[in-house]
């Protein structure tokens, strides 16, 4: 059986429009911020296709897993110092998890890491 990580669990079992794209237009938020949060959007909807592909291979999955990941490190990690960066990166980052993707102990680094900047 080819490796399930975490978030190809998750991908087997939500729903790819659980994704409101509505994020990267967060009113107030800086273009950076909504560029990684438009990227993460788009990385989430490309792992769920990848996913749910018939015939889509371990090596596949694990890149688009990775990519996803990446793109959610690189919120995490930014400074929000702005209101408008900081209430969308909050909002953001609460509706992640609620989806349970903030599981990761680098996912909490970078927040912690992200406010001291």
């Amino acid at each position: 059986m080819p490796e399930v990580t975490r978030r190809t669990l998750l991908a087997f079992t939500a729903v790819a429009s659980a994704i409101e794209p509505k994020f990267a237009e967060a009113e107030g938020a800086s273009p950076e911020l909504r560029a990684l949060i438009g990227a993460h959007e788009a990385s989430y909807v490309g792992l769920h296709r990848i996913v749910h592909q018939a015939g889509s291979s371990s090596h596949e999955r694990k890149r688009a897993d990775r990519i996803e990941q990446e793109a959610l490190l690189a919120i995490c990690s930014y400074a929000a110092i702005s209101r408008g960066d900081r209430q969308a990166k909050a909002d953001y980052l609460l509706t992640a998890e609620a989806r349970g993707e903030l599981d990761l102990e680098e996912h909490m680094q970078a927040i912690l890491h992200s406010m001291k900047r």
